[in-house]
């Protein structure tokens, strides 16, 4: 039976970040949230959400989320400006007639004010949807774009607008990398999570959500995963910039198997029940130091 940790600290957002995919963000975002008394799970991964298959959550609700896309009347004169202002080149006028290629539009909307003839009029176009459930002890929700949109920056907008959690931990767990969509996931986090792997690899890509989170200001720490009993670049690296390792997690074949079966460790394993329980009171002591140290 799954004892949830009862954790004093509550309504915080926590975001999970990794410089690649495969460092296990995600697996570090389910467990903590699993193990909380009470958590919310956002899965900003849109392009490849992956937390529902763990989670295998209840009563789903979806919600389209729609994008406002330019269209040109009669007014259009073809001066061309707004063809000359698109950074995207999204807009293009060919044989007295403006085309508005939607696959690359970013829905920006300055083509549309930018029109002396007000011939530019908006239209919703449908990119994605939000799903939201809950499992147990959590409310998971989860973002997913259509395949070739430009951005999925206004899903993760709507998906953090949409996190209404109150008294309980939030988990966001972010796109890989170091891109605007990134930026946008921890904008509003009190916390970030670094998860990296103990190789020269990991650490590259550390390095660069190190620098993404010292440029928002955020408090951070570092937890590493698939460790072995041997040099690790990457607690080197962490110990030469001064990060909080907020802890390490063994590359295991029984939390190999249970991630491959997109099972939740904290709900079938003892041994991971208590690592991660472990895991979260470290977080969140690190949270609470970092709390009054800024207040």
């Amino acid at each position: 039976m799954l004892v949830y940790m009862d954790m004093e600290s509550t309504n915080m957002k926590i975001a999970v970040l990794g410089g690649k995919g495969g460092t296990g963000k995600t697996m570090v975002s389910v467990n903590l949230a699993a193990t909380a008394k009470k958590a919310v799970y956002i899965d900003c991964d849109v392009e490849e959400p992956n937390g529902h298959l763990f989670f295998k959550p209840k009563g789903i609700e979806s919600e389209k989320i729609s994008i406002k896309i330019p269209f040109a009347n009669d007014r259009c004169n073809g001066c061309r400006k707004c063809v000359e202002f698109c950074k995207f080149n999204a807009l293009a006028y060919i044989g007295n007639k403006l085309i508005v290629f939607d696959d690359v539009c970013h829905s920006c909307g300055g083509c549309v004010l930018l029109c002396p003839e007000n011939a530019l009029s908006e239209r919703n176009k449908v990119i994605g949807e939000i799903q939201n459930g809950s499992s147990e002890n959590v409310t998971v929700s989860s973002g997913i774009m259509n395949t070739g949109e430009a951005s999925g920056i206004p899903i993760i907008k709507k998906l953090l607008e949409h996190d209404k959690s109150g008294d309980c931990l939030t988990f966001i767990d972010c796109p890989p990398g170091s891109a605007c969509i990134v930026m946008q996931c921890i904008k509003e986090a009190d916390y970030c999570i670094l998860v990296t792997e103990p190789t020269l690899f990991g650490v590259h890509n550390l390095n660069m959500v190190y620098d993404l989170v010292r440029l928002f200001h955020k408090p951070h720490g570092v937890i590493i995963n698939k460790c072995l009993e041997e040099e690790d670049p990457a607690e080197m690296f962490c110990m030469e910039n001064d990060m909080k390792i907020i802890g390490k997690i063994p590359y295991d074949n029984e939390l190999g198997t249970l991630n491959s079966n997109a099972l939740i460790s904290v709900r079938e394993s003892s041994k991971y029940r208590y690592k991660f329980s472990w895991l979260l009171q470290t977080l969140m002591e690190e949270v609470e130091c970092e709390t009054a140290i800024n207040s």
